[in-house]
């Protein structure tokens, strides 16, 4: 079904008059869109998708169209090309796609309700109104709608509501935007509003399942973020609002329609008396990524999909740079290495994986390009290392000039380069497009060599790769002046090492800041030289150490042998970003392990050696005070006691349980999940598991929602495992937008996977019509990939999945996740005896 021929090259519209007349009770609705524009040819060609056409005209006459679905298109044959009118009547039904005009669920007081939201992005707002729906073809929109509407209900859209007429809501006509930034929602909402310095309304809305104050720290946030945009991009908010809405149901984690942005109600409201520091975070960067987008993204936008990371790196690394400006307290870079680099880096060494930059015209692959691990991660980290050599200043002024050249129209990834290279000075380009067009990314072996200090790149891969010959220019940030500061060449001589060392005094390091997209490969003489003078290094350069040499492990360059007992050499660290890297290394050891083993037994001792110390100094319950370091190594550490069956800690959860048993939702947000899971897991019954599953329904709290599923996914009885997996077709206790962390829970218990495993293969067509037009389709095959680890499975995965490589949209990700689970395979059945004995010789 390729798009071979853009609809905006026939058809040009300017203006967009759109009627609605919605029935939630039969969930149906009829339309009326007129459509001026400039018609290049007289057949033209409109998309629409899944809507009964009823009439077209073209300047007030009615004239001959045909329907082809398999292009999502309505053929008109005009009388003239020129300057036109287009009218198209039409009705539709509302999916429960979470795609197009869609019902959200909730419940109150036991009473289900619903409000009705939308979702255009990619190409969904043709289910909704026929359009041009390319991110090019930009429009203004008037947008009426009527409703089965009774008191009380609010009405939002992009625009501020202008007036109410014999039951229309009309309001106010949009920029200059693109279809898929179109959006509307009513129902039974409750708001709260303030105001910008710059008089920019600012709102929070969601459901009246939730208390009042939920929305006070989403208000907040988006408010200082607005606010910090304007300043950074010395570009004015374009437009009166800026409404966020938190949506019961929404497949996405949140979405930037200019002016209504929507989100999943767990990265819009929490509670302000009892969320952990890290929920606190994720919430915040997801607003600051979404109002980046309002410049960047909405005021400019990609020309096509294939620029899709134009959008969404630039907003994943602003989300960072607002965050810090807000808060600073929070060091939000350090979650961003210990992040969205670690998902970068994991992913990219991938053979197969899709560049940054990825050519697209079928428009059932375009939702495969959101690869949130290269468009969203690795995008932000290009940026970021473009950020770090241009600096803040030529930023900031090629983003103002940037925002004025293309303001309200679309761009290219090189109009972005362009002005920033005007501003800095720098042929940004040349530099980043080695970057974007090539998947991967090379790791820089340092090394001695008869006396001489030898620097050189290659691609670096986890399991069997092409070896293409690329290379990249490198920003190297390295600690000695005579390294260039980028790197083009292959291969380069340093000079004499001694005499280097000598006169600088400190080790040999490349990537300091750990902010290029590389990772090093140290020769035993530069590592033991940096491992020797630890004590000096920064949490960053502790964390990029331990990163670079797992992901080394993980491509067979060195031994997980070597890894495993530098872990005890910062199991001390006060630093939350070290311990996050120390248990991310620490919880890759357990693929080596048989469950229920004497090596398993080894392992968890060798668990409780690296948490023990901080358990007893951090305790259970957080202290007046604490550190920010403190209260986000905490959940590390007692997870990591849990897993050790350290007897102390097993009896410490279950008296919090009991103590706390009437009130679960209020234990502390940041160790309920280990509380409850520990409880489902020693001390479970079926009234317990009744009691959380319950307690899930009726609960709109997210978060608390959240631990209810780790805890119930991870009991080892088979019954109860059963009853679980009966409720994952059962919208009304796990939603379809949650259904994904539930199956990947059950999927990671030794005790639930093979039930989790039957079930995907045997209602895979019930999953692919219930959530297969998703961009997050895909990821159910990833998170499998992520836990597969014996031949068995493997063989299991590639019967299953092998049949379905000419799926659109799939193709790449079960190439590459069939990688992902060979290489974990051939790594454990190489490593595993080696690994073993090592842990076994450390705890001893």
């Amino acid at each position: 079904m390729a798009e071979l021929t853009r609809f905006y090259t026939m058809f040009q519209p300017a203006h967009y008059d759109i009627f609605l007349d919605i029935n939630r009770e039969e969930k149906q609705f009829t339309g009326k869109a007129t459509i001026t524009g400039n018609a290049r040819e007289q057949l033209i060609s409109i998309h629409q998708k899944n809507l009964k056409i009823l009439s077209v005209q073209a300047d007030g006459q009615n004239i001959p169209f045909t329907i082809d679905n398999d292009a999502d298109a309505i053929r008109i044959s005009l009388a003239k090309a020129g300057d036109t009118k287009v009218t198209i009547t039409y009705k539709a039904d509302l999916t429960d796609t979470m795609m197009g005009i869609y019902p959200s669920y909730y419940t109150v007081d036991g009473v289900k309700k619903q409000i009705i939201g939308t979702q255009f992005e990619t190409n969904f707002a043709r289910q909704a109104f026929p359009c041009i729906d390319e991110p090019e073809a930009k429009a203004t929109f008037d947008i009426a709608l009527k409703f089965d509407e009774h008191p009380g209900e609010i009405t939002l859209s992009n625009m501020p509501e202008l007036r109410v007429k014999d039951g229309v809501h009309y309001f106010d006509t949009t920029v200059r935007m693109s279809t898929y930034l179109v959006a509307f929602a009513f129902g039974e909402l409750q708001g709260k509003q303030t105001t910008t310095k710059s008089g920019v309304k600012i709102g929070v809305f969601a459901t009246k399942a939730h208390q009042a104050n939920e929305l006070d720290f989403g208000l907040d946030i988006a408010k200082r973020s607005i606010e910090f945009y304007e300043e950074f991009y010395q570009t004015p908010y374009p437009l009166p609002h800026s409404w966020q809405l938190a949506l019961p149901d929404f497949s996405a984690g949140a979405m930037e329609n200019w002016g209504l942005v929507t989100y999943r109600e767990a990265y819009l409201l929490l509670d302000p008396d009892n969320t952990a520091l890290d929920m606190k975070q994720l919430v915040a960067t997801v607003i600051a990524h979404e109002l980046a987008h309002q410049w960047f993204g909405d005021l400019v936008t990609m020309k096509w999909w294939d620029d899709l990371w134009l959008n969404e790196s630039f907003a994943n690394m602003m989300e960072y740079v607002a965050v810090d400006a807000l808060e600073p307290d929070w060091r939000i870079w350090e979650t961003f290495q210990t992040s969205e680099v670690l998902a970068a880096l994991q992913r990219d060494a991938t053979d197969g994986v899709q560049s940054v930059h990825v050519n697209v015209e079928n428009p059932a692959e375009i939702d495969a390009l959101f690869d949130g691990a290269i468009v969203y991660a690795k995008g932000s980290r290009l940026l970021v290392m473009v950020r770090a050599l241009i600096g803040d200043d030529a930023l900031r002024a090629g983003l103002k000039n940037y925002f004025a050249t293309h303001q309200f129209n679309n761009a290219t990834g090189a109009d972005l380069w362009s002005a920033l290279g005007d501003a800095s000075g720098i042929d940004v380009g040349a530099i980043m497009n080695s970057w974007l067009e090539q998947p991967g990314y090379p790791v820089v072996t340092a090394s001695v060599n008869d006396g001489q200090l030898v620097i050189e790149q290659q691609q670096f891969f986890i399991g069997k790769a092409q070896e293409a010959g690329r290379q990249w220019q490198i920003p190297l940030n390295s600690s000695y002046e005579t390294a260039p500061a980028i790197l083009t060449a292959k291969k380069v001589v340093l000079g004499d090492y001694a005499a280097l060392r000598q006169k600088n005094g400190v080790p040999f390091r490349l990537n300091v800041g750990n902010n290029s997209h590389f990772i090093v490969k140290y020769d035993k003489t530069l590592l033991t030289d940096i491992l020797d003078n630890s004590t000096a290094l920064d949490s960053i350069s502790k964390l990029q150490l331990l990163q670079d040499l797992r992901l080394l492990a993980e491509g067979k360059q060195v031994s997980y042998v070597t890894v495993a007992p530098l872990l005890l050499s910062f199991a001390d660290s006060h630093s939350a970003v070290v311990n996050t890297a120390l248990y991310q290394v620490a919880g890759n050891l357990k693929k080596f392990v048989t469950p229920d083993s004497d090596e398993e037994k080894n392992l968890k001792a060798f668990f409780n050696k690296l948490s023990a110390a901080q358990v007893a100094r951090l305790g259970w319950k957080a202290k007046d005070g604490e550190s920010n370091d403190d209260q986000l190594t905490r959940p590390y550490v007692l997870s990591a006691a849990l897993y050790a069956e350290n007897a102390d800690a097993i009896a410490a959860a279950h008296a919090l349980f009991t103590a706390n048993s009437k009130q679960l939702a209020a234990l502390p947000a940041d160790i309920r999940v280990f509380v409850l899971r520990n409880e489902v897991k020693h001390f479970g019954n079926d009234s317990l598991f009744d009691k959380l599953l319950e307690a899930y329904r009726q609960s709109s709290d997210a978060s608390y929602k959240a631990d209810i599923s780790s805890a119930l996914a991870n009991t080892t009885d088979a019954n109860l495992i059963a009853h679980l997996i009966e409720k994952f077709e059962d919208a009304d206790t796990i939603k379809p937008q949650d259904l994904r962390a539930w199956f990947r829970s059950v999927l990671a218990n030794k005790d639930g996977q093979q039930a989790a495993w039957d079930w995907i293969r045997d209602d895979w067509q019930w999953l692919e019509k219930t959530v297969g037009g998703d961009m997050e389709f895909t990821t159910y095959i990833t998170v499998i990939a992520s836990i597969f680890r014996t031949p068995k499975r493997l063989a299991e995965f590639k019967n299953f999945f092998e049949p379905k490589l000419e799926t659109p949209g799939l193709t790449r990700e079960i190439k590459m996740d069939t990688k992902v689970i060979e290489s974990r395979v051939e790594l454990i059945e190489r490593e595993k005896d080696a690994v073993n004995a090592a842990i076994a010789s450390i705890i001893e």
